[in-house]
């Protein structure tokens, strides 16, 4: 019987992956925001705060939904009001 350090069980390895995936996805998001505007960031961070906030306060897609577009025009006019 051999043994594998890197999954001793299908759980784990599930867990592994998930891990690793996430870690790419956060790696890709970073990297594409590279190149913005600092008005463009306020306006994204904006965006994903609203939808988190939005999303967590209704538990419902709709008001995740709201939330983003509220965000981002939130996030945009602050962005404005600093490049003054």
């Amino acid at each position: 019987m051999s043994y594998s350090p890197l999954i001793s069980s299908p759980g784990t390895a599930y867990w592994r992956l998930a891990l690793l995936s996430v870690a790419a996805a956060a790696t890709l998001t970073l990297a594409g925001c590279a190149g913005m505007s600092a008005r463009e960031t306020s306006t994204v961070v904006g965006a994903t705060a609203g939808a988190v906030v939005g999303g967590v306060v209704t538990g419902t897609t709709a008001g995740a939904a709201v939330g983003a577009a509220a965000g981002g025009v939130i996030g945009n006019e602050v962005a404005k009001k600093r490049d003054r």
